[in-house]
């Protein structure tokens, strides 16, 4: 495949995570209204999906490391097309939760095929590189995805903005059966045997190179999420926005995180990794503590949320490619189940933040009703980030291959 083609893959594949999880956000305040449901039953549909799709690539990764990459990726979207058009017609808050948490399996295949696709083809500093370009990809999706979700759902309602997931979904199909070759140069056919696969776990989950990109990747999207899983609320709840105004909040908040992905790509031949993840964790923790001082100083407005996000945003688009990139760099033979082991990690910290959200967001005393759920998540997570990048991964972020003896053969 062309370094172009395997752009348009990864960024396809990368993109239905922003898709599913920001297309329905200008909706959501709609959809709770409609069905009557509480405000921890709205989050639900966002956080049973990400708890879906980080265990489901406990799954994915290692039958991708033994049957291949491809025909993993064609049964994840045919399943994740399936559940968006059950989703477009729920008939109650439970009904659209279910059908989320299969497009959340769906789409576990999606992501954790990206990352093992770039360490199938690359060496792990030009994957990062090519991690860096998918998800310059991914941010363009991103920039369209809330304000078409809005739009749609103003013109249309949100059924209408649900059913263009599926769209998408078979667009990415389309383009995996008719062009994408597979990657995986040699199937591991020990790769579901019980005694490999436990011995695979924990060859990587004591690897220290793991664990440093694995945690700078978790905070950065724990940070993101924070904004995913409560901004429609404080924005349109608190801030007053429409939601087409709030759908084109999220387009500026996109296009500043494909800034970063940008500035990242000439930071990694000029500096390294490891010094282009510490100077942008500078970047992170000047906007997160900004983003948490100004509303304990009294001020209370959309640009004080905004602009130190931008901020936070310029970092992601950092620490996401070199995170995701750098955890699954030691494992070449077992790319696919390091790149499902990461993934889960990141959703299961997802889900828990979600599930503060939630009781956050409802709560008087948390801060319900004002913008601090945000803002001192945001800030909480730019401490971890920035800790974890000038610690662990200046100590561990170079990514020695793991010992040939626990390798499969």
């Amino acid at each position: 495949m062309s370094p172009a083609l395997v752009v348009l893959v990864l960024t396809l594949l990368l993109g239905m995570q922003p898709i599913t999880t920001d297309l329905y956000l200008p909706a959501l305040p709609a959809i709770t209204q409609g069905f009557g449901a509480s405000m921890p039953q709205a989050q639900l549909t966002l956080t049973a999906l990400l708890l879906a799709f980080g265990t489901s690539q406990l799954v994915w990764g290692p039958l991708s490391d033994r049957f291949g990459r491809k025909p993993i990726l064609l049964w994840g979207m045919g399943l994740f097309v399936v559940a968006a058009i059950g989703g477009a017609f729920a008939t109650s808050m439970g009904n659209l939760i279910a059908w989320r948490t299969l497009q959340g399996v769906g789409m576990g295949s999606a992501v954790m095929c990206a990352r093992a696709i770039v360490r199938d083809l690359y060496a792990p500093t030009e994957g990062a590189r090519m991690m860096s370009k998918g998800l310059t990809g991914l941010g363009v999706i991103a920039c369209a995805a809330a304000p078409t979700g809005g739009l749609l759902s103003d013109l249309f309602g949100w059924r209408v903005a649900l059913l263009s997931l599926a769209v998408f979904a078979a667009i990415t199909l389309a383009v995996l059966v008719w062009r994408f070759e597979e990657s995986l140069p040699q199937r591991n056919p020990q790769a579901l045997q019980p005694g490999r696969l436990i011995a695979n776990w924990l060859q990587i989950a004591r690897h220290p190179t793991f664990w440093a990109w694995t945690l700078l990747a978790t905070g950065s999207y724990a940070g993101l999420f924070t904004y995913l899983a409560s901004s429609s609320f404080v924005m349109i709840g608190v801030l007053g926005l429409s939601k087409t105004q709030y759908g084109l909040v999220m387009f500026t908040m996109s296009l500043s995180y494909i800034v970063g992905t940008f500035i990242c790509r000439r930071l990694l031949v000029r500096l390294g990794v490891r010094r282009t993840v510490a100077l942008a964790a500078v970047v992170t923790l000047t906007g997160g503590t900004l983003m948490g001082a100004l509303p304990l100083l009294g001020v209370h407005s959309l640009w004080s949320v905004l602009l130190p996000f931008y901020l936070f945003m310029l970092g992601h688009g950092v620490h996401q490619p070199c995170g995701q990139s750098g955890a699954v760099a030691p494992f070449p033979q077992t790319a696919g189940a390091a790149s499902a082991l990461a993934g889960f990690l990141m959703m299961l910290v997802a889900f828990a933040v979600g599930g503060w959200l939630g009781l956050a967001l409802s709560t008087p005393s948390l801060g319900a009703g004002t913008v601090r759920p945000l803002t001192d998540g945001i800030w909480f997570w730019s401490a971890v980030i920035s800790g974890t990048a000038w610690t662990l991964v200046q100590r561990h972020g170079e990514p020695h291959p793991a010992p040939q003896r626990l390798k499969t053969s």
